[in-house]
């Protein structure tokens, strides 16, 4: 008899997601399981939205952004009876195993559910901030890096046609990883994350400078967290005099259809996790560190902080100061 293994998406969507739902069915499927779908995430575990995950289902994912499985917010799964009546759903179902597409928090929602009732699951790391500790990759990161590529790469000619500074506020409440790898590759002026110390003036006296000797328009990109977007376009507007507008992206930068690094790292972690439950791992994340693939308890990625490259903090040193 085949053993049931659901698959689910949590947390805030990525453009990985997709394509992992699909290979983890097919490679699942290949491996002897009979896999099911969980549609919206804790909440859908916890109102029985759980359904066989048919080909017609799963046909023309790989390309598709977002979660075609939804996702969403569970306070109610902190509940032990709440808890109680998911472990149900799975039961009536025969489904032994889970894998969860998302977040931290959602790998220590799965890690407390298999506390509680011994249903082992596989973590796949899945959020553009890229800030999951253990690993140095998470699905959906490069289609963001690319949709603010192509975003800044727009900005710029239009800050060239009317010699503008632009401020772009990127995506990252506690990370940095977005806006300082977008700032390098996008050749920007400035770059504010919380994880780097910055000085106005002496970004100020640079830009002054610069300006003095030619350049014509400027590109500046902020994390979201350090809540200095509004403030460094007023003062490149106020204090250096130049023109300055900024440009908030926003949720453009979680959709679009996701690229290939995006589709085959879907894969690699999908197989990964499949393997891992088949291997008789109860709860571990899966990782990709230093070039391999491989898998850490949820208590190691729990308990430890994740912390910027500092390779990278070197080399954009110099746009916050």
């Amino acid at each position: 008899m085949s053993k049931g293994l659901a698959i689910l998406t949590s947390g805030g969507d990525s453009a990985g997601m997709n394509p992992a739902v699909k290979c983890a069915v097919d490679y699942a499927t290949q491996k002897g399981y009979e896999p099911y779908l969980i549609y919206d995430g804790l909440r859908g575990l916890i109102a029985d939205r759980i359904v066989p995950a048919s080909r017609e289902l799963t046909t023309g994912m790989l390309h598709r952004g977002g979660t075609l499985l939804r996702s969403s917010r569970s306070p109610e799964f902190f509940d032990i009876e709440i808890r109680r009546k998911a472990y149900e759903n799975l039961q009536r179902r025969g489904i032994e195993k889970l894998i969860v597409i998302g977040g931290d928090g959602s790998f220590r929602a799965l890690n407390q559910f298999y506390a509680d009732f011994g249903v082992p699951f596989a973590g796949i790391p899945a959020t553009i901030d890229n800030d999951i500790a253990g690993t140095d990759y998470c699905l959906g990161v490069d289609t963001a890096l690319n949709v603010i590529r192509e975003a800044i790469d727009s900005i710029r000619d239009t800050a060239s046609s009317f010699s503008r500074a632009f401020v772009i506020e990127v995506m990252g409440r506690h990370c940095g990883y977005l806006a300082l790898t977008s700032a390098l590759a996008c050749g920007a002026e400035i770059c504010l994350v919380p994880e780097m110390p910055y000085n106005l003036e002496s970004i100020g006296a640079r830009l002054k400078h610069d300006l003095a000797n030619g350049r014509k328009y400027a590109i500046a990109v902020v994390a979201e967290g350090t809540k200095m977007g509004d403030y460094l376009t007023r003062y490149i507007n106020d204090s250096i005099g130049m023109e300055a507008r900024l440009t908030v992206l926003g949720h453009i930068q979680r959709g679009g259809s996701p690229t290939v690094l995006d589709r085959v790292m879907a894969y690699k972690f999908a197989v990964a996790a499949v393997d891992a439950l088949d291997e008789g791992q109860t709860n571990s994340i899966m990782i990709f560190r230093d070039g391999n693939y491989s898998h850490l308890p949820i208590q190691e990625v729990a308990e430890a902080k994740y912390k910027l490259d500092p390779a990278l903090l070197r080399l954009a040193a110099p746009l916050s100061s």
